[in-house]
């Protein structure tokens, strides 16, 4: 199934976050906690940390498997560990009506 973003979510990456994000990665923090895009939709704010804003970024026609492959290129992590993570979180923006399959 091919995942695509809901049109009606309005979104935004948080450039000096995102770039304080992609810092600690290359020294290796922890940067988990780093709030690097919002999106918002029927009155909900969710701020996505560094993997979930790439993640969100890629629901734009692509397979689970095709946005792991993407990803396991940019983050130090196992894949399945990788996948696991994505499909729970494509699994949560579902349920909230942030994306949808095709």
């Amino acid at each position: 199934m091919k995942i695509y973003r809901n049109p009606d979510v309005m979104w935004r990456e948080e450039d000096e976050y995102k770039a304080r994000a992609y810092e600690g990665l290359e020294k290796g923090e922890d940067v988990e906690r780093i709030g690097t895009s919002v999106l918002y939709h029927n009155g909900m704010m969710l701020s996505l940390n560094i993997l979930g804003t790439e993640i969100w970024k890629r629901c734009e026609g692509r397979t689970l498997d095709e946005i792991v492959s993407e990803l396991a290129g940019i983050f130090d992590v196992g894949t399945e560990v990788l996948k696991k993570d994505a499909e729970a979180f494509i699994a949560e923006l579902k349920e909230k009506g942030y994306v949808g399959y095709e």
